[in-house]
C-alpha cells in the first residue's frame, strides 16, 4: 500500500513538474517559433518526456495542458488560432485538445510497445518521441483540413487538400520532429534513468 502511494506521489510530481515546464515555454519564445502563417512548437517535447519516460496516462494529461495553452492562445488573439475561433469556437477547441492528448497517448503507448523489441532502449526512446511528434503534425492538419477545410480562410493556402498540406506543412514539421526525437528522446531516457535508480533499493 505504501509502495503504491508512493508511486501515484511521484507521478503526480513528475507530471506536474513537465506541466510547469510546458506552461513556461507556452508564455516565452521557447514554446513557439512563429514565421509569417506558419508555427514551429517545441511543446511537445515536455508531453513525449511525460508519455515515455512517466507514462501515457501523464502524457495525455500534459496533452490536454498543451491544447488548454494553444486554445487559450486562440482566445488571446494569435493570428492564425483567432481566426479558427471566429469560424467555429468548438471546432477550434477540439483541434486543439484533441491531438495533443493523442501526442501522450501515441508516444507513451508507442514506448511501452518498442521496449519489448528493443531491449537496450537505445532506439526506443528516440522512435517513441518522434511516433509523438508524428502524431501532433498529421492529426492537427488533417483535423484541421476536416474541420475547417471548406472555409474561405483555410482555402486561401490551397483549393485542395494536398495543397493546404503543402502549405502549412513545410520545415516546421521536420524542425519539431528533429528537435522532440533527439531533445525529447534524450530527456526522457535521462529522466527514466534517474527514476529507476530511486526506485532501486540501497544494498
Amino acid at each position: 500500500m505504501e509502495t503504491n502511494t508512493k508511486s501515484k506521489t511521484l507521478w503526480m510530481a513528475q507530471t506536474a513538474i513537465l506541466a510547469a515546464l510546458l506552461l513556461v515555454m507556452t508564455f516565452t519564445p521557447l514554446g513557439y517559433l512563429n514565421i509569417g502563417p506558419v508555427s514551429i512548437t517545441f511543446l511537445t517535447i515536455p508531453v513525449v518526456i511525460g508519455a515515455i519516460a512517466v507514462g501515457p496516462g501523464s502524457g495525455a494529461v500534459l496533452g490536454a495542458v498543451f491544447g488548454l495553452s494553444s486554445f487559450f492562445q486562440a482566445v488571446q488573439g494569435n493570428p492564425f488560432g483567432a481566426a479558427l475561433l471566429q469560424i467555429n469556437p468548438v471546432y477550434t477547441f477540439i483541434l486543439c485538445i484533441v491531438p495533443r492528448v493523442l501526442i501522450g497517448l501515441a508516444a507513451g503507448y508507442a514506448f511501452r510497445a518498442l521496449i519489448r523489441i528493443d531491449k537496450t532502449k537505445v532506439v526506443s526512446f528516440g522512435a517513441a518521441a518522434l511516433i509523438g511528434a508524428l502524431t501532433n503534425t498529421v492529426l492537427f492538419v488533417g483535423g484541421l483540413i476536416l474541420l475547417f477545410g471548406n472555409s474561405e480562410y483555410l482555402r486561401q493556402f490551397g483549393t485542395s487538400p494536398i495543397a493546404i498540406i503543402a502549405a502549412l506543412v513545410t520545415f516546421n514539421a521536420a524542425i519539431e520532429a528533429v528537435v522532440c526525437t533527439f531533445v525529447g528522446g534524450a530527456v526522457a531516457k535521462a529522466v527514466d534513468a534517474a527514476g529507476r535508480r530511486r526506485a532501486k533499493p540501497a544494498s
